[in-house]
């Protein structure tokens, strides 16, 4: 009998146990920080950069955040539906008519590169020296040189639309291919097509091979590339991670994150600059 009571006693004990760390499981997953949703431009995906902060956030805090990498213009379509907590973009007309509309909060000046013109090596419509963007795409368009556009509203795309329309040139024809893709199958076409195409600079030094797509031409301030960080209307969305994106926001903006932005490098080159480096006044090479 005592055999068997003690046998009944271990039993008991164990089944304590296994509840006693059932609820602490449960107690960890309570307390467990809430995911954080972005949509962000696709450049800071191609180019590692966003895969290196997050991973270096969720090592410090326990915070996982995930991320959708599209054109700007799907980014912020994200946010105004509420799917996402903030956005990462780089459109700054289409970022202000974001919070205007009252789809965010405000924009929060993140970091900065700049636009390049790439294209074949040769360079069949001259561009290279050009005295401004417009007057390479002028070139390219009256060559009818083969041009890679996005096509997909990206802030690339809109800046692109930008430069032509600053000539009032409406490109069209065989020569200009409109993808509809990301950057980084965009700058594979190019290169494939020998053709013309405006990229930021980080994703080209990224992925970009310079024997088949040559960078031929920088430097006009039209070209200057901020990005910006935006939190989703907590008026329009309540239900969203609020306080998860705006600990990101902070985060991002710290000193020590905007020194990681300023170092992060791809094959010896630099990609971004923080927002604390103020642009130079950028002179056409």
């Amino acid at each position: 009998m005592r055999a068997a009571a003690t046998r009944r006693g271990i039993v008991l004990v164990a089944l304590c146990a296994l509840i006693g760390f059932g609820l602490l499981g449960l107690h960890a997953q309570s307390v467990a920080p809430r995911p954080i949703r972005i949509a962000t431009t696709t450049s800071v995906a191609n180019t590692g950069l966003l895969d290196t902060l997050l991973a270096v956030y969720q090592q410090e805090t326990g915070t996982r955040v995930d991320y959708l990498a599209e054109g700007t213009g799907k980014a912020l379509k994200h946010g105004e539906n509420g799917d996402v907590d903030l956005v990462l973009v780089h459109a700054v007309a289409a970022e202000e008519a974001f919070v205007k509309a009252g789809f965010g909060v405000e924009r929060v000046p993140l970091m900065w590169n700049d636009f390049v013109i790439a294209g074949p090596p040769a360079d069949p419509a001259k561009i290279a020296g050009s005295p401004s963007a417009v007057e390479a795409f002028r070139r390219i368009a009256a060559f009818k040189a083969p041009f890679v556009s996005r096509g997909d509203e990206s802030g690339t795309h809109k800046k692109e639309k930008e430069i032509w329309a600053a000539d009032s040139l409406t490109p069209q024809g065989e020569w200009y291919i409109e993808a509809g893709q990301g950057m980084e199958p965009c700058l594979v076409m190019a290169a494939e097509k020998q053709a013309y195409i405006l990229t930021d600079r980080g994703t080209y030094l990224a992925v970009a091979d310079p024997r088949q797509l040559a960078l031929l031409y920088d430097g006009d301030p039209i070209l200057l590339n901020p990005y910006s960080m935006i939190e989703v209307s907590p008026k329009r969305y309540p239900d969203l991670n609020h306080e998860g994106g705006r600990r990101l926001i902070a985060w991002m903006t710290s000193e020590p994150v905007q020194h990681l932005i300023a170092n992060y490098e791809v094959k010896g080159n630099k990609l971004f600059h923080p927002v604390s480096e103020k642009p130079p006044t950028l002179k056409p090479r």
